[in-house]
């Protein structure tokens, strides 16, 4: 039987390959053609097709999806009609196809974003995953976090209704590829890299860039290895868990990490800062409680920020300009 990893991203990619290198028969989809790990068949598919997904499935055998496609914030807000039919009426799609092919589990890439509302209400506890959320006060503050709400919500009603095998993984903000402009923590890693290996000042302004507090981060890495947890889990009872590590940093402790690759960069951000991360208005109160993780599906993030920050940016593609 066949594992259908959905999304040949930074995390849908190296999903793929954990999978064939353990000795799974993987199919890798996307809706553009390109490279695939070794031992992983690509085909191009467009989540948004529904009679071509469940064509695929079926001519594949698939058994188990991975399912990471998605539109990233920035992507949603300049095309958000499209953004929209991609992350929630393509999450709809693979729900369907699960429950009149009865796939046995459907794995879906959620965000740690969908909690950023109920900041100002939490107190310092970790954050759990059913947290209280006012419906009209409390909602979500993109089109991007309400698309993974929406698609959260989805799973477990194809799951009470039908008996759909979902799990929903809330990612913290993912550390990965640096050439990914939509990526709010790889353009931030990408602008002090580059800033690191020219020699330049770098100036903080943006404010998505930018945040107050402090924030917790996943690697890519880690981010892929919870994926297969997810499909290996024996009774994972909660269906909706937080992928992250249960540290938080500040902006500062984030430059410290890439001054100790590059200890002559020097980096300037505004004095106070009143938001939080990527631009939302609160600031997190307290890292997410991640152990339902660890005690259903058998997951511990391997890679810190240190770790994650040194393996990233030593991938980062070369400045295009490199100024004195």
């Amino acid at each position: 039987m066949t594992v259908l990893v959905l999304g040949a991203g930074l995390i849908g990619g190296l999903t793929a390959q954990l999978l064939a290198q353990r000795g799974d028969k993987v199919v890798l989809a996307d809706v553009r053609d390109g490279a695939a790990p070794d031992g992983v068949l690509r085909v191009r598919c467009d989540v948004t097709d529904e009679p071509t997904l469940k064509t695929l499935m079926q001519n594949h055998g698939v058994r188990d999806v991975v399912h990471t496609a998605a539109w990233l914030s920035t992507a949603i807000r300049q095309d958000p009609l499209k953004g929209i039919g991609v992350n929630i009426m393509g999450t709809a799609h693979v729900l369907e196809c699960a429950r009149t092919l009865g796939l046995r589990r459907v794995v879906l890439a959620s965000s740690t974003t969908v909690t950023y509302t109920g900041f100002a209400a939490h107190g310092p506890q970790p954050i759990e995953e059913d947290l209280p959320l006012h419906v009209i006060s409390e909602r979500p503050a993109s089109i991007y976090a309400a698309c993974k709400l929406a698609g959260e919500h989805l799973a477990q009603l194809y799951h009470d209704l039908y008996g759909v095998d979902a799990v929903s993984l809330r990612y913290a903000a993912v550390l990965g590829d640096l050439g990914n402009i939509t990526s709010v923590p790889g353009r931030l890693l990408q602008t002090l890299a580059h800033a690191g290996q020219s020699g330049r000042v770098v100036q903080l302004d943006d404010p998505f860039l930018v945040w107050g507090g402090r924030e917790e981060f996943v690697d890519a890495r880690d981010c892929a290895r919870a994926n297969v947890c997810a499909l290996d889990a024996l009774n994972p009872l909660q269906r909706v868990y937080h992928i992250a590590d249960g540290q938080w940093h500040s902006l500062g402790d984030f430059v410290a990490a890439v001054q100790r690759l590059y200890p002559a960069l020097k980096v300037t951000w505004p004095d106070k800062l009143t938001t939080g991360f990527a631009g939302f208005p609160q600031q997190r109160p307290a890292p997410s409680d991640h152990r339902r993780a660890q005690s259903e599906l058998g997951f511990v993030c391997a890679h810190g920020l240190q770790d994650s920050i040194a393996h990233w940016a030593a991938l980062a593609p070369a400045p295009t300009h490199i100024r004195p």
